[in-house]
């Protein structure tokens, strides 16, 4: 298979996604197979939706347009264009995913069939309802990919390099049965905001996207806000409030409870609204219900800070910071090139021998 017959077929990937819309499911009549595939996409997505109390029908959904429109044959060319994927010798790349959000592995699974190598996939069971079914898809609009996909719930064995997602503690298990081979190995990480004071209320209302898609689950999902001294949170909590009702998740509910209560006990201050809860605190990984919050005297004391903790930092959101900087209400889109860890998937698969 050339690599353009792989842009094709997943660009037709694409397509089928692009039918099953938060607005409402579009069956395209055109697209090949989808008589066969429409409808049970659609018993799919409800499954994912029962079999995992925190993938609401929005938040699947949402994810599967997030893939719809970077699967496109220009994003997908543009993307592989800085590459050379001429001359690879196929491999097998074993992918261990997480489960924290819907499809949270594909990005993985697209880098390894894109490159032309085979894949070999262990699921959390979390989130192993979608993904088999776009395999399915895959192969059955192209399938040459059948005997490069497998999934297993085995022994992981038979590959020559790993892509593994997980905590900081089940890395260091990584380390120790894959660090033999090639490996890419995901700790955990959390995004932050970076305000100012002068924000817009439209930058503060997206940023509410930022913060409550996927229930805050996601390592994109921003858990800590970094404001000057003397920052103001009404602002803040006024833009945000169009979604308090996140509160109406019984899950969202119990945890926002729980957390609040612990907190009170232990005498912590905390700002809250009825459905998020603001605790001053230096780590970055906030419960749910909870966003960290922590000051800075300076720009400079902050970029320094930034810096040193880089390791335990996804994305920063903010306008003034740094080029590096994510635009407000974006970080749960992000681009074919936006690398989890900034570690650049593609280059890794093209140098596996």
């Amino acid at each position: 298979m050339l690599l353009n017959d792989r842009i094709k077929a997943f660009s037709q990937l694409g397509k089928f996604l692009n039918q099953f819309k938060s607005t409402g499911y579009e069956k395209v009549n055109t697209l090949h197979r989808n008589d066969e595939f429409f409808d049970e996409m659609i018993h799919k997505t409800t499954t994912a939706v029962h079999h995992n109390g925190w993938f609401t029908e929005e938040n699947v959904l949402f994810s599967l347009q997030q893939w719809s429109n970077a699967l496109t044959e220009n994003n997908l060319k543009d993307w592989l264009s800085h590459y050379s994927l001429e001359k690879i010798e196929p491999k097998t790349v074993g992918i261990i995913m997480a489960g924290n959000i819907p499809l949270v592995g594909f990005h993985d699974f697209l880098s390894v069939l894109i490159t032309g190598h085979h894949v070999l996939v262990k699921q959390s069971s979390n989130d192993n309802q979608l993904l088999p079914f776009l395999a399915s898809y895959l192969i059955a609009i192209e399938p040459r990919f059948e005997a490069s996909i497998k999934f297993t719930s085995e022994k992981f064995k038979g590959f020559d390099a790993v892509i593994a997602t997980g905590s900081n503690n089940t890395s260091r298990y990584f380390e120790y049965y894959f660090g033999k081979v090639p490996n890419i190995i995901r700790k955990n990480r959390n995004s932050v905001a970076i305000l100012t004071g002068n924000e817009t209320k439209e930058q503060l209302e997206v940023l509410g996207n930022d913060i409550f898609r996927y229930y805050g689950l996601g390592c994109r999902s921003v858990s800590k806000l970094m404001v000057p001294k003397g920052y103001d949170f009404d602002s803040f909590f006024k833009a945000i409030y169009p979604y308090h009702d996140i509160i109406n998740s019984a899950k969202y509910a119990n945890n926002y409870d729980y957390n609040k209560a612990v907190y009170l006990m232990s005498n912590y201050k905390l700002f809250e609204n009825g459905f998020l809860m603001l605790k001053e605190d230096e780590s970055y990984a906030s419960p749910i219900a909870t966003l960290f919050y922590e000051t800075y005297d300076s720009k400079d004391q902050l970029s320094k800070k930034i810096q040193n903790d880089s390791e335990k930092i996804q994305c920063i959101v903010g306008s003034d910071f740094s080029p590096e900087c994510i635009e407000f209400g974006e970080t749960q889109n992000p681009q074919l090139s936006d690398y989890a860890d900034g570690i650049d998937i593609i280059e890794f698969l093209t140098k596996i021998n």
